[in-house]
C-alpha cells in the first residue's frame, strides 16, 4: 500500500549553507529524494539563507558539491530553476515582508515591544508558579496610547504570530496522531526587530508558495509543527497557501555516549567521509539504515532498491545510533560490489599527491592494475589503498616500527634465511609456489604457515597487514623482494 495520496508528490530540501555538510542532514536529504522518486513527484531543492551573520557562499558551493557528489538530483532550485524561482531566501525577501504585512493587517500578527529582560523574567515567574513558561501574550491587545509609550521608550518591535486558542491535532507520517493543547503552543516570533524574516515564517511560506505537498524531516522541528499548521491556516485565509502538507519527523541520529549527533561532532562531518573514501552508495546505504531497513535480515543494497520499496509510514521513530564500525563494513561491501575498472578509477585520488608518498615517476600503472583486484577484496575505504601498495612504488618498504616488533622475534633471521633460499628457487610466476616455499621455511623452524610468513610480509612491504602476500611478492618481483629479505636480515644482525 502508497504512504501517499493520488495527488502529485512535492517534498522538499531545505539546508542552510552554514559550514561543511553533516551526514544528519544528508539522512534527511536521502529520505526526501527517496520519497520523491519512490512516488514519481518533485523534489525541490531550497536554500534557506537568511541568516546573513552564519551564511556563506562557501558553505553554500559546498551543499551543491555535496548534492552532486551524494547523486541527488532535483527537480526544482539552484542551477535548475523552476516555476517558484528563486530558490535562496536571500533572493525572497520581498515575499516575507508582504506576507508579514498582510498577516498584521489581518489581524493574525501583531508588533511585540517586550524587552528579554521582560521576557526573560515573566518566564522565571511562570516557571517558579508552576505555569507554562512561554510568551504570555503581554503585548496581544495594546491600546493606541500603550504603543505610542513604547515607541517614545525608542523600543523597536518584532512581529508575533497570534496562536489561536485551540488545540491542535495532526497525524504525523512516522509517529502517528499528535496533539498539542494552547497553553503549550504560545504565540511566536516571526519578523525580528531590524525587520529580518524568521525561520518560523520563511519556511512554511516557501512551503506554501512551492506548493509542497510532504514535509519530511528531523524530529528536532517537531515544536514548531503546530505553529507551522496554525500559520499555514492564516495563510489559506488570506489566499496564500492551498492546503497544509503532511508532516514526518525522522528520528534523531545518535552519536557517542547516547548524545544526538551534532555538527560539532567530527564523525558529522560529510567531508570527512569523501576525505576517507567512502563511496556515496556505501554511505547513503548505511544512513538509510538510520530509520528505515529494507528487509530484517539485508543490511546490504542499492539505492535503486531503496528508491523501489522505501515507504516514509515504514520509517521507525525511535532514535538511531551511528556505529561507524557498521558504516565502514557496508562501504566496505560496496567496494567489493564495484567492477575491477570502476574500483581502480574510483581510488585514483589515493594513489597520487597528496596522499601517495612515492614520487609520481615511481608509480607503475601495470603493477596497480594486477594488484587490484587484490586490494579490492581488503578494504573498507579507498584511502586504505595507499598504504596497501605503497611497498610497489617505494624504494625501500615503510618504516613501521610496531609491525617491526610485532614480527621480528628472536630466531627471525634464521627463519628469514630459510625462506630466502626456497624463494630462489621458486616459480615467481605462480603465488602458490611461493607459498609452499614460505610453508617449508616455517616447517623447517617448527612454525605453522601464518608465524612463517610475518616476517616475510614485514620485510617486503614493511607491514603487518596488508595484501594478499604471495600474490604481493609475484608482482614486485622476485629482485626487488629478495632486496627487502637481504635488507631486513642486515638490519636484524646490526
Amino acid at each position: 500500500m502508497s504512504s501517499v495520496a493520488s495527488a502529485p508528490v512535492r517534498v522538499r530540501f531545505c539546508p542552510s549553507p552554514t559550514g561543511n555538510p553533516h551526514v544528519g542532514l544528508v539522512r534527511t536529504a536521502l529520505f526526501n529524494w527517496a520519497f520523491a522518486k519512490h512516488n514519481q513527484g518533485t523534489l525541490v531543492f531550497r536554500i534557506e539563507d537568511t541568516d546573513a551573520a552564519r551564511d556563506s557562499e562557501e558553505s553554500y558551493g559546498q551543499l551543491l558539491d555535496a548534492m552532486r557528489w551524494l547523486g541527488f538530483d532535483w527537480d526544482e532550485g539552484p542551477e535548475v530553476g523552476g516555476p517558484h524561482a528563486p530558490y535562496r531566501q536571500s533572493q525572497r525577501m520581498d515575499i516575507y515582508k508582504d506576507v508579514a504585512q498582510k498577516l498584521q493587517d489581518a489581524g493574525r500578527a501583531y508588533h511585540c515591544y517586550c524587552s528579554t529582560a521582560e521576557l526573560d523574567a515573566r518566564r522565571d515567574a511562570a516557571r517558579a508558579a508552576g505555569r507554562p513558561s512561554g510568551y504570555d501574550g503581554h503585548c496581544r491587545d495594546l491600546s493606541a496610547e500603550q504603543v505610542e509609550a513604547y515607541k517614545a521608550e525608542g523600543r523597536t518591535p518584532i512581529v508575533r504570530f497570534r496562536m489561536p486558542d485551540e488545540t491542535i491535532t495532526f497525524t504525523d507520517l512516522v509517529r502517528g496522531e499528535l496533539t498539542f493543547t494552547p497553553e503549550n503552543v504560545p504565540d511566536y516570533g516571526i519578523v525580528r526587530a531590524n525587520g529580518a524574516p524568521l525561520y518560523t515564517l520563511v519556511n512554511p511560506v516557501d512551503d506554501a508558495l512551492m506548493e509542497i505537498t510532504h514535509v519530511l524531516r528531523g524530529e528536532d522541528l517537531l515544536s514548531s509543527t503546530p505553529r507551522q499548521i496554525a500559520l499555514y491556516k492564516a495563510l489559506i485565509d488570506l489566499g496564500i497557501a492551498k492546503e497544509i502538507p503532511s508532516f514526518g519527523h525522522l528520528p534523531y541520529v545518535m552519536g557517542e555516549g547516547n548524545k544526538k549527533l551534532s555538527k560539532r561532532d567530527p564523525e558529522s562531518s560529510l567531508n570527512l567521509y569523501r576525505e576517507r573514501g567512502f563511496l556515496p552508495e556505501g554511505l547513503l546505504n548505511y544512513l538509510s539504515l538510520l530509520g528505515w531497513s529494507l528487509a530484517a535480515d539485508r543490511d546490504v543494497f542499492s539505492i535503486d532498491e531503496m528508491v523501489a520499496a522505501f515507504e516514509i509510514s515504514d520509517v521507525n521513530p525511535n532514535p538511531a545510533r551511528f556505529d561507524l564500525k557498521k558504516c565502514e563494513a557496508i562501504n566496505g561491501d560496496h567496494i567489493r560490489l564495484l567492477d575491477v575498472k570502476d574500483f581502480t578509477e574510483r581510488c585514483a585520488p589515493w594513489l597520487k599527491a597528496p596522499f601517495a608518498p612515492w614520487a609520481p615517476e615511481d608509480f607503475d600503472e601495470a603493477k596497480w592494475q594486477a594488484v587490484a583486484p587484490h586490494a579490492q577484496t581488503r578494504l573498507k575505504v579507498l584511502s586504505e589503498i595507499t598504504d596497501n601498495v605503497d611497498f610497489l612504488f617505494l624504494a625501500e618498504p615503510a618504516e613501521d616500527e610496531a609491525s617491526w616488533v610485532k614480527a621480528m622475534k628472536e630466531g627471525s633471521d634464521a627463519l628469514l634465511r630459510t625462506a630466502r633460499e626456497k624463494l630462489e628457487s621458486a616459480d615467481w610466476s605462480s603465488p602458490e609456489s611461493l607459498k609452499e616455499a614460505v610453508l617449508a621455511a616455517g616447517e623447517t623452524h617448527g612454525l605453522k604457515l601464518g608465524k612463517a610468513q610475518a616476517p616475510v610480509r614485514v620485510a617486503v612491504t614493511g607491514r603487518t597487514i596488508g595484501l594478499p602476500l604471495f600474490e604481493s611478492l609475484e608482482i614486485l618481483g622476485k629482485e626487488k623482494s629478495l632486496a627487502r629479505i637481504d635488507a631486513a636480515l642486515a638490519k636484524l644482525t646490526a
